[in-house]
């Protein structure tokens, strides 16, 4: 007999249970339908977000390929729209200038590069427009104003800061203060992350500057017949 009341009183007690969960689902189920439908628009929204920004990228690509193949690739690349996208914008524009510089040298580069730097895009973008234009520019620039560019570019922790101290050597060079670029040249080679390239080109000028190779990194390998030759101006790399 007392079986048969236990029994049924976990009957009675289960019963009340989903009667209670039944009304909870009534009365807020429809918080975690919300929660369900939220999640999966999001999912959604992302995957048509990504698709569009794919796709425009796609599209932008296609129309450089098309501007670099055209009859006149400067004015091609120059008029790529960006789509209200600075960096594209930027991107365009140097795209340009490279094109502009092989075909009519650095100086017609110059309206291409200033107006890179000038669109407020990213600024690893933006720093690099700059050092390509003072480059371009070369001894045309105020002595005051590639100084200051290139000191800018050359501070701690910018993208092209060994770059920039490169072109300040190539301009002490150019101004006769050959003691002041040597040692310039030396503090570049100590500095971490420089390239093979750029201890090349720097060892090249210590070699047109007449001074020891013994303390430069690259050592001998700057004296072969193929890399003993004077420094030009570095684009950026």
């Amino acid at each position: 007999m007392s079986h048969e009341s236990d029994s049924f009183i976990d009957e009675v007690t289960e019963e009340v249970r989903r009667d209670r969960l039944y009304r909870l689902f009534r009365r807020y189920g429809w918080i975690g339908l919300l929660v369900i439908a939220i999640i999966v628009g999001g999912a959604a929204w992302r995957e048509y977000a990504n698709n569009q920004r794919r796709t425009a990228a796609e599209a932008w690509g296609d129309a450089v390929l098309a501007a670099q193949n055209s009859d006149d690739p400067v004015a091609g690349l120059a008029a790529l729209d960006g789509g209200g996208n600075a960096n594209r914008t930027a991107l365009g524009d140097l795209l340009a200038a490279g094109a502009a510089m092989e075909a009519d040298g650095q100086a017609a580069a110059q309206p291409y590069l200033e107006r890179a730097a000038a669109e407020g895009g990213d600024d690893v973008l933006t720093d690099l427009a700059r050092l390509k234009a003072v480059i371009a520019a070369g001894e045309s620039l105020d002595q005051a104003d590639r100084d200051a560019a290139l000191t800018d570019l050359s501070k701690p922790g910018a993208p092209f800061r060994l770059l920039a101290l490169e072109q300040k050597a190539v301009a002490l060079i150019a101004a006769d203060r050959n003691d002041d670029a040597l040692t310039l040249i030396r503090e570049i080679q100590n500095e971490d992350g420089v390239s093979q390239a750029l201890q090349t080109r720097l060892a090249q000028m210590v070699i047109m500057l007449g001074a020891d190779l013994e303390d430069d990194p690259m050592g001998a390998d700057a004296t072969s017949p193929d890399n003993n030759t004077a420094p030009a101006p570095a684009d950026a790399e």
